[in-house]
């Protein structure tokens, strides 16, 4: 991968984070000045569920932080964009639709093909 490209997934990937984040501080903001005190118990309980679910979809952005930043490094370190299983490179297509990717397309159906044959024992 060239350095053009290269820094084309760097901008795409702190693109990601940044919105990310935003996200998350207009949800902690909303958080801060929303009161779940409603006083119908129906509609308190489907704010409850509201929020929940929210709060869901933030700790699982946390997490696609931690991999959006685990590939920043390794565009740093001069690995992204090859997989970790086979060394081969990941293709473009697959990085511009998924740029965390750490597999090949193969590499990444065998892992799960591995991963339910061990769950089914």
């Amino acid at each position: 991968m060239n350095e053009r490209q290269l820094e084309y997934f760097r901008k795409k990937l702190q693109a990601w984070k940044d919105s990310i984040l935003a996200e998350s501080k207009g949800t902690l903001a909303q958080l801060q000045t929303d009161s779940l005190r409603e006083p119908d118990i129906t509609d308190r309980a489907s704010s409850e569920t509201d929020w929940s679910i929210e709060l869901r979809t933030r700790d699982r952005q946390r997490k696609l932080i931690s991999k959006i930043d685990a590939a920043l490094r390794r565009i740093e370190d001069g690995e992204y964009g090859y997989c970790e299983v086979t060394g081969e490179p990941i293709s473009l297509g697959r990085l511009e639709a998924r740029p965390i990717a750490t597999m090949t397309v193969e590499a990444q159906e065998r892992h799960e093909r591995n991963e339910k044959v061990s769950r089914d024992e």
